[in-house]
């Protein structure tokens, strides 16, 4: 499939750009991390303006006053949101509109930022419910919402808004709930891959702006092969990344079919970019990339924080390697598709 962004969404990406790097940055990041009440930290844009803005209800109806666009749109500005370490996350206000779709009350509530939700993934911290009041649950086949006690403790990286929850009586919004949850968390996991990309790139684009400048022996550090390599390597995963998210977006909207192993693969795939990205960041600039003045480590923070969101590479991986592997059984003699045994490749690579 040749695929590409349309002027539209390149024209919707510039506008993220611009909105995003009005407000958010490394540097805010940096403030709220030494903030005294992680709880209370000010994130960048913040909730109340990235919802003003449209861009974090763009998948939500028209009808219920959202921008009716596509996963594949939100991508696009998840990507500039993940550049800037903007917080709170996009996945959020992603698997909402999912998870209350149909629900046209709750719907305009969450457009017009009166419903502030985070959405519960059993029992581990829970992505940006330090500024949530109200959060959504699986109880068995249920799903329901309510208000909840959070427990924020010292944060790694302070603009995912970790939190423990301790759900309140809930209500019951609808039974037999388990496959839009299970749709819920694919999108999740594309638009958490999107944020990572941007993150992962960025970090790049540091690393070999330093590379460029940086002297040593009489050269730029870019000319040597150690930096160049260990640059050109994480910019090739940061590349194929990109192919994974726009794939994944695209499947969510028009080949919901594929979503599954679409979406597993650019969790997987986020998760050691960004990774990679960020420790590559860190080795380049050499002693000073590992002190607390410099931004990279804010990158490695967010890596480490984005990989066990929504489940860790690991499991992404295998489930990658189970969805191929059982297409390849389906599909008997004539074996899987290329995509699903090259993806089923790198799994066991990974791994």
């Amino acid at each position: 499939m040749n695929f590409d962004l349309d002027d539209e969404q390149r024209d919707l990406a510039a506008a993220a750009r611009d909105f995003l790097a009005g407000s958010a940055s490394p540097a805010v990041a940096r403030a709220a991390l030494e903030s005294d009440d992680p709880a209370t930290a000010e994130l960048a844009p913040g909730r109340d303006a990235l919802v003003a803005s449209g861009f974090a209800t763009i998948t939500v109806p028209e009808d219920a006053g959202g921008g009716g666009g596509s996963l594949l749109d939100l991508a696009v500005v998840a990507e500039q949101a993940g550049r800037v370490l903007a917080g709170p996350s996009l996945v959020t206000t992603a698997r909402a509109a999912v998870l209350l779709a149909g629900d046209d009350e709750r719907l305009a509530r969450l457009v017009d930022g009166s419903l502030r939700v985070a959405v519960v993934d059993g029992a581990g911290p829970v992505l940006d419910a330090a500024s949530a009041d109200a959060f959504l649950a699986l109880r068995g086949e249920d799903l329901v919402c309510g208000p909840g006690v959070v427990d924020v403790r010292e944060p790694i990286d302070p603009t995912r808004g970790l939190g423990r929850v301790e759900l309140g009586e809930v209500e019951v919004l609808a039974t037999d709930a388990r496959l839009r949850w299970e749709h819920a968390e694919r999108v999740g996991r594309v638009v958490l891959a999107a944020e990572d990309l941007g993150a992962a790139g960025r970090a790049v684009e540091i690393g070999v702006a330093y590379a460029r400048e940086r002297q040593a022996f009489g050269r730029a550090i870019g000319s040597y092969q150690a930096v160049k390599h260990a640059l050109v390597g994480a910019y090739v995963q940061v590349e194929q990344l990109r192919s994974l998210v726009w794939w994944a977006a695209w499947a969510a909207d028009q080949a919901v079919d594929e979503l599954p192993m679409a979406a597993a693969a650019a969790k997987a795939a986020a998760a050691t970019t960004l990774t990679t990205a960020a420790e590559t960041l860190i080795q380049v600039h050499g002693g000073i990339g590992f002190t607390w003045e410099h931004d990279a480590h804010l990158y490695w923070r967010r890596a480490k924080v984005d990989r066990f969101l929504l489940g860790d590479d690991v499991a992404a991986y295998d489930e990658v390697a189970r969805l191929a592997i059982a297409q390849a059984e389906a599909a008997g003699p004539g074996g899987p598709s290329p995509e699903a045994g090259a993806l089923a490749e790198a799994a066991v690579a990974a791994r």
